[in-house]
């Protein structure tokens, strides 16, 4: 009889008996290398088992890695648009401030100017009417000298029409003219209206009368005249224009 020992890979072994009358085959296990067959297989399966969840970990990252790369550049892409975009929009806020700064100061400019002519026909018209008005009191002071009642009454009628026109002139000054014109054009009125109440009360009584006519004249002159020069100054300076020499 003869033993036979096979190691299948069941883990198991085999024990066979040859012999002249018959053949047996007998499987028993073998405890310590059955032991050491299956810590073997363990082990073999947990490698198997690491490398299997390494190269998972390895491809999982790989493609974590991938997405994060493509995430990263798309937000980098998106952050330089959007900072381009902000340049664009704070470069179209200044130039739409830059056209609307260039047109207030056109507009600005335009205000001025058309001011400024409002207030020069104005002076005109009203350092016109204010010598008209002046002349024709003393017109009127020249007729009762020579005690012409045709010249008396027509110039009389032209006193009346220069200190209607004064009037209006004045009015429409105070609408526009600055404070110092104002305060110019306030005191000749003042003088010119004076000078309108005395003659008118004593003008007709002293029809002939050369010497108080002359007074009333030179009155005139003296204490009228040099308040309309002063508000003609007043005019020309709030025009820009030099005075006077």
């Amino acid at each position: 009889m003869t033993w036979q020992r096979v190691w299948p890979s069941t883990g198991r072994s085999r024990i066979v008996l040859t012999g002249s009358d018959s053949r047996r085959d007998a499987e028993c296990p073998s405890p310590g290398r059955g032991a050491s067959l299956v810590e073997d297989l363990q082990l073999q399966e947990a490698g198997i088992m690491g490398s299997d969840w390494a190269g998972l970990t390895v491809a999982v990252v790989g493609v974590v890695g991938t997405l994060g790369a493509a995430l990263l550049t798309q937000n980098r892409a998106d952050r330089t648009k959007r900072l381009e975009l902000q340049a664009a929009a704070e470069q179209r806020r200044e130039e739409r401030q830059h056209a609307e700064a260039l047109l207030q100061a056109e507009q600005d400019q335009a205000h001025h100017r058309e001011g400024l002519e409002l207030r020069r026909r104005c002076y005109i018209d009203l350092n016109t009417a204010s010598r008209q008005f002046l002349t024709a009191m003393t017109n009127y002071l020249h007729a009762l000298r020579h005690n012409s009642d045709v010249d008396i009454e027509a110039s009389l009628a032209q006193l009346e029409a220069s200190r209607s026109a004064y009037r209006d002139t004045y009015s429409e000054a105070q609408m526009i003219s600055p404070r110092p014109v104002l305060h110019a054009s306030s005191i000749a009125k003042t003088q010119l209206n004076n000078a309108y109440g005395k003659i008118k009360q004593l003008g007709p009584s002293l029809s002939g009368s050369t010497a108080e006519l002359q007074a009333l004249e030179n009155e005139l002159h003296q204490k009228v005249w040099p308040y309309v020069g002063e508000q003609k100054v007043a005019m020309r300076s709030d025009l820009g224009i030099e005075p006077d020499d």
